[in-house]
């Protein structure tokens, strides 16, 4: 009689072990069920970089631009030149396309274009190349003083390279793009060549968590 009441203290101590181990099973499952889902974005997320934080430049209109002036859109920001024969435009002109894409978001978006090349990049030289892709894009003109450290700020890299005619030269220079979410946050690193329904798919998840 004593065997049979042990085993029998045995079996409930085990059926409740298995109880208590499914009911955490199934709380940590409703837990994971309603955590909110990362966005599954197809650019480099760089969610809580320690660079590319923020810029403070003169536009082509010579007013004072910061990432904090365009609250409540994307800021898609390009290194360039204006004389940059196929990558620069090739970029502008994908950056219009996505605007396209995103339909009545398309106002949600800022594209910023930043010069590697102020010497030759006036701000008429570059209000002139903005209006050749879109009149609400920006272009962002550092000094030659100011250059060097807004490239460390942003980790590209430029280089002037001398050209075959006396004088001329060239820009070798990074070709992605950085991407900051509504509330001005640096969030993502586009490799240039993505394509459009690329980066237009990741600006419209960020728009979505705003």
């Amino acid at each position: 009689m004593k065997t049979n009441l042990h085993a029998m203290l045995v079996r409930r101590r085990a059926i409740g072990r298995l109880a208590g181990a499914a009911a955490l099973a199934a709380a940590a499952g409703w837990l994971t069920g309603c955590a909110p889902e990362k966005p599954q974005f197809k650019s480099i997320d760089l969610t809580g970089a320690d660079y590319a934080r923020a810029f403070s430049l003169l536009d082509q209109n010579g007013q004072l631009r910061t990432v904090k002036d365009f609250a409540g859109r994307v800021v898609v920001v390009f290194f360039g030149f204006t004389q940059c024969p196929d990558v620069c435009p090739a970029s502008m002109a994908e950056l219009s396309e996505v605007k396209r894409l995103l339909g009545a978001d398309g106002s949600r978006l800022q594209a910023i274009f930043i010069t590697v090349d102020p010497e030759r990049d006036t701000p008429e030289l570059l209000k002139a190349y903005m209006a050749n892709f879109d009149p609400t894009f920006l272009a962002l003109r550092p000094t030659l003083a100011e250059l060097p450290q807004v490239a460390k700020d942003f980790k590209i890299y430029y280089k002037k390279v001398d050209g075959k005619a006396k004088g001329s030269y060239s820009m070798d220079h990074s070709a992605g793009s950085y991407i900051y979410d509504p509330q001005g946050r640096i969030r993502l690193y586009n490799r240039y060549g993505s394509g459009a329904e690329v980066l237009a798919s990741d600006i419209r998840l960020l728009l979505k968590a705003s």
